[in-house]
């Protein structure tokens, strides 16, 4: 997800007592630029919110409640039960059963990526702003605490970072197999979580839609396999350098577009 200049005043607000709770927030604001408040929050209109438990954003003036980033329980515990072979972003990887190497050029919250990494496997997740990298440390954080024999935190290599520069700057030999990309869209789903946390980003990162630049830097990056993630109806992405996409994957909301890129032109000697 991308970063804007036009994004909301955000702020750091510690909810424990425990003194290793509040130097965590302390470090959280240091590191991030960002103040530390504990009277006059509603300065703010987004709290990155430290509680006993997790790292919370928070809509001060929204009835939504706080977004997390949870890999063990809630919806994606229920989601990790079931047979992750027969998702559509499985088939639309090309997962067969041998673990691949995917980059998630549009991180977020980090289910797409935790669910490859349930198949085994080993996702490089590309996330650009401070605010949604820190969610998604701390969910990866609390996935390892919560069971040391859980690999999926160990298969996800977190990056900050534009994912466009990332893979521009990537030599051809540490091309993954797979790059996959899921800009930013209002979800049509009945799930009140989904919406909410789609309501919350989207303020967060002011609707920013880059996703003709991302698209345009996984496909000339050589990868074989492109993998992109739109609404069923929606138009496909209009960058230059796209085509029909090939290969399609659809489900009952959203449609998996799979493009088959030509390889990167090797640099003379």
């Amino acid at each position: 997800m991308a970063e804007s200049s036009e994004a909301p005043s955000v702020a750091v607000r510690c909810d424990s007592a425990s003194p290793e709770r509040v130097a965590t927030a302390t470090e959280l604001a240091r590191t991030l630029g960002l103040p530390l408040v504990h009277d006059g929050a509603e300065a703010y209109p987004l709290l990155l919110v430290v509680t006993d438990e997790r790292l919370e954003l928070l809509q001060v003036d929204s009835t939504d409640g706080p977004v997390h980033c949870e890999f063990t329980g809630g919806a994606f515990g229920y989601r990790r039960a079931q047979p992750l072979r027969r998702e559509l972003l499985t088939r639309a990887v090309g997962f067969k059963g041998k673990p691949l190497d995917v980059i998630d050029m549009t991180a977020g919250l980090g289910r797409d990526a935790a669910v490859l990494a349930l198949l085994g496997c080993h996702v490089t997740a590309i996330e650009r702003d401070p605010v949604v990298f820190a969610l998604l440390q701390d969910g990866l954080r609390r996935a390892r605490d919560a069971n040391a024999a859980d690999t999926l935190a160990e298969r996800i290599t977190l990056v900050r970072a534009d994912a466009c520069d990332y893979l521009d700057a990537l030599p051809a030999e540490a091309l993954p197999e797979v790059i996959y990309l899921d800009p930013m869209f209002p979800e049509r789903t009945r799930s009140a979580l989904v919406k909410k946390e789609m309501r919350l980003l989207s303020r967060l990162l002011s609707g920013e839609d880059d996703a003709d630049r991302l698209l345009e830097a996984a496909l000339r990056s050589g990868c074989h396999r492109v993998v992109v993630k739109r609404p069923l109806h929606a138009p496909h992405i209009a960058a230059p350098l796209v085509r029909q996409p090939p290969l399609q994957f659809r489900g009952r909301s959203a449609r998996f577009d799979v493009y088959f890129p030509e390889a990167r032109p090797t640099p003379a000697s």
